[in-house]
């Protein structure tokens, strides 16, 4: 008696194209959400960057002017600007020694219908 061998031929059937496709798409569509979310961390990294460089250069010119300068007094201070930021800032005399002044200043704005801010703190003293 002769057995009849049977040729298989290599290649892939319906089904395991089916799996490979679905593995892919999920792949792809996780490769999706990652770059969304890195697109919103790099505007939101944007926004606080540009909010620190605006506090950290209105402080620089405060701290330019002379120590009984009117925007040097004590008490709470604010600035509208243009582009829908906030800057204020406020001083306290003799803090945390006499003949200084601590200044607080801080940047708002607003993402996305959320309040967000800035904050930088300095120390100047008198010179005699």
């Amino acid at each position: 008696m002769k057995v009849r061998t049977v040729k298989r031929e290599g290649g892939f059937t319906l089904i395991e194209l089916l799996i490979a496709v679905s593995i892919l798409s999920a792949g792809l569509l996780a490769l999706g959400t990652m770059q969304v979310s890195a697109i919103s961390g790099g505007a939101y990294s944007s926004n606080v960057t540009e909010g620190s460089t605006l506090a950290a250069d209105r402080l620089e010119k405060l701290l330019a002017l002379p120590y009984n300068h009117e925007s040097l007094a004590p008490g709470p201070h604010s600035l509208e600007l243009p582009n829908a930021q906030t800057v204020s800032w406020s001083v306290v005399e003799n803090v945390p020694m006499t003949n200084t002044k601590t200044i607080t200043f801080t940047v708002q704005w607003t993402d996305r219908g959320i309040q967000k801010r800035v904050s930088i703190q300095r120390i100047i003293a008198r010179m005699l």
